[in-house]
């Protein structure tokens, strides 16, 4: 099972670019979403560059391309070979056309300055774990709901037989990050010491970033817990949500937001492994507000911004989404009677979005006023569509 928004995508830039990256977290399904293609072209041909074999079957890179030229062309784990970016650019000038070249890879930032040599000639897939969209199809209730809340978007830990299965997959999952990938990435650092920065990173979920509160809580300096969030955000584990400015006569926050990407890690985490954990726990909000933010982005078309507002006097709103001259605005309430509080509607005479929504853990969506609905997960997507 993988993300069916990234296939609509990954299809879609086919069409038109030469190359496509798809960029996710490890275990997201980005494999599973590549050699999905190989059974929908007819003309196709796979490697793992983590696979000595594979490697050794590429040889020759210039030669390999040439001879494979006329088909689709998959890359997996791209940043394990970083010489062949120059070749990528020479043999997509030589022979221009859409379609030809997938590159897959595991962290934002190494794949992207690898790639910097094909630009304008690489189009970007961004990954996610699953979304509401992906699973509601089996079962579109709360209940579904509330299980990928809980455990996650990660296929393997959505789709475990029990919940102690799931749970087990994501405890590996983090020390396989800790003790490998992230090490890989060049993140030279105790292991035990990321750990508790990501544990300090859930407890704070949503909250305003502070460098200097983190390093005093960590004893280490306020750069290196900034270079250990960049590693974090660059692995797809964390998401930094930057305030949104406007040209206003008003105090904004300035820093960002920061939050554990994917609900079933962050609940990992904290040591929450049902419902029952997480029924009156002081995270749940944030818990909530992070999965659904997980959501919006998922959605979003091509070219839009996501951002959240907060002024000093109070003012504040949890998304605000653009799409050229549109704007549109996400409040996120954990409860089935949402009740926004003055500084929602505040944000709303400040920024003027075209239409706002308070998202709900709720089944059937309702008007508050004009141009603001209580919306259920589940609809997000209408919004964008």
């Amino acid at each position: 099972m993988f993300n069916r928004l990234s296939e609509l995508d990954l299809v879609e830039k086919l069409r038109w670019s030469p190359a496509v990256a798809i960029l996710g977290a490890r275990q997201v399904g980005k494999t599973t979403l590549a050699k999905n293609l190989l059974q929908t072209h007819v003309e196709a041909v796979y490697l793992d560059l983590e696979r000595p074999q594979d490697r050794e079957r590429l040889g020759d890179g210039e030669l390999f391309f040439q001879n494979h030229a006329q088909e689709l062309v998959i890359l997996d784990e791209v940043q394990n070979a970083p010489e062949l970016f120059s070749l990528l650019r020479g043999e997509i000038d030589r022979l221009r056309r859409p379609g030809r070249f997938v590159l897959l890879g595991s962290a934002s930032f190494e794949l992207l300055q690898q790639s910097q040599s094909l630009a304008g000639r690489l189009a970007i897939v961004d990954m996610q774990p699953l979304v509401y969209d992906e699973v509601k199809a089996q079962a579109d209730n709360l209940q579904t709901l509330q299980k990928l809340w809980v455990m996650g978007g990660f296929p393997e830990s959505y789709q475990a037989p029990t919940s102690h299965a799931s749970w087990a997959w994501r405890d590996a999952f983090i020390r396989h990050q800790l003790h490998t990938d992230l090490p890989a990435l060049g993140l030279r650092a105790d292991p035990e010491a990321i750990r508790r920065f990501w544990r300090m990173l859930a407890n704070n979920q949503g909250q305003i970033f502070n460098a200097l509160a983190f390093a005093n809580a960590l004893d280490v300096s306020a750069p290196t817990v900034t270079r250990w969030l960049d590693f974090l955000t660059g692995a797809l584990l964390v998401r930094r949500l930057e305030p949104y400015f406007i040209n206003l006569n008003k105090r904004l926050v300035k820093s960002p937001k920061v939050y554990v990407r994917d609900s079933g890690l962050l609940h990992n985490l904290l040591g929450l492994s049902s419902v029952a954990d997480l029924q009156g726990h002081t995270i749940a909000g944030a818990s909530w507000e992070g999965f659904v933010i997980d959501q919006i982005q998922a959605h979003l078309p091509l070219g839009a911004t996501m951002n959240f507002y907060r002024t000093a006097a109070g003012a504040e709103l949890d998304v605000v989404v653009e799409m050229g001259n549109k704007k549109l605005g996400f409040e996120i309430k954990f409860s089935s009677n949402p009740k926004p509080a003055k500084g929602f509607w505040q944000s709303l005479v400040d920024i003027k979005p075209d239409q706002s929504y308070i998202v709900a853990p709720v089944a059937t969506g309702w008007a508050v006023r004009d141009n603001v609905h209580v919306l259920p997960v589940g609809e997000i997507g209408r919004v964008f569509a």
